[in-house]
């Protein structure tokens, strides 16, 4: 898009105060009805139980890769009450109810970074936090109040790409970080570990692949896809269990009790014990974490919509931003991760609730593939508000026993799955195979085939893989860590006003091809 186009756009966008807002719930409230109504079908239950199980086992790494940087600050209890938060609110009251909502990677950085910073400060680190998220409440209620939600359409899939690999980056590196910290436990106990995170790799990643192929009924593909991993992790906390195996006593997923914050204190934070000072430092912290905000939850609802998805009820994006700022201020209150929305689970949650039927297509000469069509989507809010109450009980404290059984090791497999799966599916690694993959195997239809010169995939493809560089070695120093989402946000102009001037704008189409965001849902604004 270039900044021509992006202009002549900015003309007609509206900014009168709550104009979009008023506009997303007139539009949606006619539809509120038939969202519950529409939920007695089959695909209800396993979409809910998806999700659940797709949304609990990052949070169980999350809150182990928190708990060991925040001094115990956040633990499993706070995570899952976060994600609970985000379910039943976005369930009962937005826009787009497909859009899963709650704690992401993204946000775990933010969090154990901000403890580094102000604990040398002797700043107390909830009342703090909570600061930043009622200054955030603040910004995300002002930004949706004058309609400048807007300006997501302008934000394509170059930055998007770009995010989505800093992320499975992160992800693999989070993996290693579990298994090194076992080195303070012998060595016995480390290659124990890193031999159960290795399988638990080689198998969570062989569920995917075979979930993905034409291999065994559609049954069993089905299964290994939506619960592969679930039974990885169950098999993988009694493998320790085998034989002389038993002897090694490896590190377990921290638990607290029932219903309780991990630390002895109460979930209301006394936000008030804090200098004036301390209370305008937050107002900077506030502002990152909105934009990272912005971009995240944002592209996430934009992917629960894609136009793969045949949706056919409206949707708001500044009603959701709004309530998102509504969220992130209890999440301060109660002193727990602030939720928004996640990739991939709001995208999976989508496919998942899809009504599909499978074509032959005689054309085909990759056997293994098949070809699935997508007839309809069961939209409604009951299996999003199904997960949040699974989310729920999970709290309960025989749960909270059995997650407490899970070796540290298997969430660092998880970590590793995670990320291998995020890069699988990333354009940028498709890029990388196209530019030194053979063209006398490529297929002729590939899409990049069309552009004018290979150089246009090659300088494109870099620029992707600088971004990353940039944003991924900004997380690596520890206080400068929090400006990431500055980072990403200056992604977007650069894309818009830069690139065009040194490519053809053809290029840049192909490139884009079913991933630019500027094209997701137009009349969704």
């Amino acid at each position: 898009m270039g900044s021509i186009t992006l202009r002549k756009r900015l003309k007609k966008l509206d900014f009168k105060p709550g104009h979009s807002i008023y506009e997303d719930i007139r539009q949606r409230v006619p539809y509120y009805k038939s969202d519950w109504r529409d939920a007695w079908h089959y695909r209800i239950l396993p979409a809910s139980l998806n999700i659940y199980f797709a949304n609990l086992l990052p949070e169980l790494a999350f809150a182990l890769d928190m708990f060991s940087k925040t001094e115990n600050s956040f633990g499993v209890n706070e995570v899952l009450l976060a994600s609970v938060l985000g379910s039943v609110v976005f369930s009962l009251l937005s826009s787009q109810p497909l859009c899963i909502v709650g704690v992401t990677g993204p946000i775990t950085v933010f969090n154990y970074t901000i403890y580094n910073i102000i604990h040398d400060r002797n700043t107390p680190y909830f009342p703090f936090l909570c600061w930043i998220c009622l200054w955030s409440a603040v910004f995300h209620c002002i930004i949706a109040l004058t309609n400048l939600v807007h300006f997501v359409k302008y934000i394509t899939k170059f930055s998007c790409e770009i995010f989505g690999l800093y992320v499975a980056f992160i992800y693999l590196e989070k993996g290693v970080q579990v298994l090194t910290d076992q080195l303070q436990h012998g060595l016995a106990n480390t290659f124990l570990a890193i031999t159960i995170a290795l399988l638990f790799l080689i198998i969570g990643w062989a569920c995917n692949c075979i979930g993905s192929s034409s291999l065994f009924n559609h049954r069993v593909r089905v299964f290994l896809l939506d619960y592969g991993l679930v039974a990885s992790i169950i098999f993988f906390s009694g493998f320790q269990h085998i034989g002389k195996m038993r002897q090694i006593d490896l590190s377990k997923l921290p638990t607290s009790k029932a219903f309780l914050p991990t630390q002895d204190r109460s979930w209301f934070i006394k936000f008030w014990q804090i200098s004036v000072g301390d209370v305008f430092l937050a107002i900077p912290f506030a502002i990152i974490l909105t934009i990272l905000f912005y971009f995240d939850h944002n592209v996430s609802s934009l992917m629960a919509q894609d136009p793969s998805f045949p949706l056919k009820k409206p949707s708001g994006f500044h009603w959701d931003f709004f309530l998102l700022g509504i969220t992130t201020g209890v999440s301060g209150i109660l002193g727990i991760p602030a939720p928004n929305g996640l990739i991939p689970q709001a995208p999976m949650h989508t496919a998942t609730l899809c009504v599909t039927k499978i074509e032959k297509d005689d054309e085909e000469k990759q056997a293994w593939k098949i070809k699935v069509v997508i007839e309809r989507v069961i939209e409604q809010r009951v299996s999003n508000f199904l997960q949040g109450l699974m989310t729920l009980g999970t709290m309960t404290g025989p749960l909270l026993v059995v997650l407490h059984q899970i070796p540290q090791c298997v969430l660092a497999g998880l970590f590793w799955v995670m990320g291998l799966s995020a890069i699988a599916g990333n354009n940028i690694a498709r890029n990388i195979f196209y530019i030194f993959g053979d063209r006398r195997v490529l297929s002729q239809g590939h899409v990049l085939n069309h552009c004018r010169s290979r150089k246009a995939v090659w300088l494109y493809t870099c620029l992707q893989l600088l971004g990353f560089g940039a944003t991924f070695a900004i997380t690596q120093i520890d206080k400068a860590s929090i400006g990431f989402p500055i980072v990403i946000l200056l992604l977007i102009p650069f894309r818009t006003y830069l690139m065009p001037r040194w490519f053809y704008e053809e290029d840049l189409e192909i490139l884009d091809e079913n991933v630019g965001l500027s094209a997701y849902r137009e009349g969704a604004f």
